[in-house]
């Protein structure tokens, strides 16, 4: 009888044991049912003791977390796994390796659930000669261990040894191609991170939003619009177009790809109109040149509510430097001052280039040297800024103190000071720079670089030497380079020269009126009068218009556009 009844405990739920374990004790005074009490109370106050760990380690509290709670921990060595999250949390690398110590003592170091957490921490401190070590020591991996290491290598730009990995694994799981498609993205190496995303397809995997967003991306960046058309075909199929990451990175790729109208249309469809949308919209109208569209949709922003961030700061200032309106620029600068995103490096190397267009070089330089966390970038505005007010000698003198303060160059310096020289006439200090920067610095000279350099040596009347350069370089020439040539032969009055460039230009862009224009001109202060004919001959005859002059004028805080014989706007409305 006394075993029947006791052997009903096991069937009450956990809740009501208690109770049970109370009125057998009462009933049967002489059983040793007492230890099943004793072990439930002791279960239960050992649930409430981890999540009393749980709570400190979430709140960052790693010692005080450990001290407490020394003999669970040594007694459940998972419990590690806490502690180093929270060493993540803090951003303690140190104290990471301190736990590591411990683990090791405790013996359970070969656990793949503790060895996975202390991948996982080196990897997102960027120690990865650390994370090598401990992969290559652990004895048994799983999936995720592959998969962090991946991320690993991938973060630190090692994709070898990434792909070399992932190609070793003789499983994968979604997060292992998401991490691939992420990873290759990031580094812009965009063809084989779609090739990546159409093998995952193929697998029947499900990508997630940020692989999406990434290969989204690499469409923008290849400016493929046809895959990227195909991608959203996709994100249709998996029911990803109401996702906020992916509607955003949708938008981008249709404005990268010159379809301003289907990337609105992508952000009007999302449901959760956010800042990110927000800030994808103004970007967008700039890389169009809508610079005054960008500064209608941030009053716009603002009146819905939101707060613009340092990404709205870049996407506004850099409107007002375009549209060289000083005073919408001052009061962007003081609502940054007030958001507490003024000394953001990337908002302060768009004030630099915004005070410098408008004329104030002295406030460039202030907000220059306000900025006490100076990258790369604002280093090369601020040379750029001394080169578009003809003050190459200051422009040198800074990128000097670059070099003996052991700051990091990049391809963007070079070509600051390339403009800085081209701008003051500094023709041989112009070609040392860049001499210097493919050979001491090893970088690799972009088309920029080259119409720099044209553009130095046309001004200085070396035309034949600038027309070789052009033919000889390693990069595909566009209109660009060609009319900084034209430009130079119009400077020169060089007709026969002139005539072979706009030639070029023309193959490259044929309804181009720029061209058609200086090329005229050429034939004009040659007093080639039957050319000249021609050339407007052939832009009657291929319907190619002069594009009319456009001017900007700020008034009350407002941006009005003219047009060559507008009457849009009356003159009385600026008195009104």
């Amino acid at each position: 009888m006394f075993h029947a009844r006791s052997s009903l405990v096991f069937l009450v739920p956990v809740f009501f044991r208690g109770c049970v374990c109370v009125f057998v004790l009462t009933s049967f005074p002489n059983c040793n049912l007492w230890l099943l009490h004793k072990s439930t109370c002791k279960m239960t106050t050992f649930r409430k003791a981890k999540k009393q760990f749980a709570t400190l380690c979430s709140r960052g509290h790693v010692r005080e977390a450990f001290e407490s709670f020394v003999s669970k921990i040594w007694a459940e060595p998972r419990l590690f796994s806490n502690l180093l999250q929270a060493c993540i949390g803090l951003k303690s690398v140190s104290l990471g390796k301190q736990l590591h110590s411990l683990i090791l003592i405790s013996g359970c170091s070969s656990e793949k659930f503790i060895s996975n957490h202390l991948l996982n921490l080196y990897s997102k401190f960027g120690e990865l000669r650390a994370a090598v070590a401990l992969f290559d020591r652990m004895p048994r991996r799983n999936i995720m261990s592959c998969n962090i290491m991946i991320k690993a290598y991938l973060e630190m730009g090692n994709i070898e040894s990434a792909r070399n990995l992932f190609d070793e694994m003789p499983e994968r799981n979604i997060a292992t191609w998401n991490a691939m498609v992420t990873g290759l993205a990031k580094f812009e190496m965009n063809e084989e991170s779609l090739v990546f995303f159409s093998r995952m397809n193929e697998l029947g995997l499900m990508p997630d939003e940020y692989s999406l967003g990434s290969v989204l991306r690499g469409c923008a960046h290849l400016g493929a619009l046809f895959a990227g058309q195909q991608v959203h075909a996709y994100v249709m199929k998996c029911g990803f177009e109401l996702n906020s990451v992916v509607g955003c990175s949708l938008a981008h790729m249709y404005m990268k790809a010159r379809s301003m109208d289907d990337g609105e249309r992508v952000i009007n469809w999302m449901p959760d109109y956010n800042l990110v949308a927000w800030n994808t919209l103004m970007a967008g109208k700039a890389q169009k040149g809508s610079f005054g569209g960008v500064l209608d949709q941030y009053c716009m922003m603002k009146k819905a509510g939101f707060r613009p961030d340092k990404i709205t700061f870049v996407s506004v200032i850099s409107s007002c430097s375009e549209l060289a309106i000083l005073g919408q620029g001052k009061q962007i600068h003081a609502e940054a001052i007030k958001a507490g995103a003024s000394y953001e490096v990337s908002v302060v190397s768009s004030l630099v280039s915004m005070y410098s267009r408008c004329g104030c070089l002295q406030e460039s330089f202030k907000s220059f040297l306000e900025c006490k966390e100076r990258d790369v970038v604002l280093w090369s505005s601020m040379i750029a800024a001394y080169g578009f007010h003809g003050q190459g000698e200051k422009a040198i003198k800074l990128f000097n103190q670059m070099e003996q303060e052991n700051m990091p160059v990049n391809e963007v310096t070079f070509l600051s000071l390339l403009y800085a020289c081209s701008h003051c006439g500094m023709k041989d200090k112009g070609l040392d720079f860049f001499d210097m920067m493919v050979k001491k610095y090893g970088l690799k000279a972009r088309l920029e670089h080259y119409t720099c350099v044209v553009d130095l040596l046309g001004r200085s009347g070396r035309l034949e030497e600038a027309e070789a350069m052009i033919r000889s370089m390693p990069v595909k020439a566009d209109a660009i380079i060609w009319k900084t040539l034209l430009s130079a032969c119009k400077l020169h009055k060089n007709a026969e020269i002139g005539r072979r460039v706009a030639a070029e230009v023309l193959t490259i862009d044929p309804q181009d009126s720029a061209s058609y224009v200086l090329l005229a001109n050429i034939y004009s202060s040659a007093k080639r009068w039957q050319n000249v004919s021609e050339v407007r001959r052939a832009m009657k005859d291929k319907m190619v218009k002069k594009e009319p002059g456009v001017s900007w004028v700020e008034v009350k805080n407002q941006v009005h556009q003219f047009h060559m014989e507008d009457i849009s706007t009356h003159l009385g409305d600026f008195h009104s």
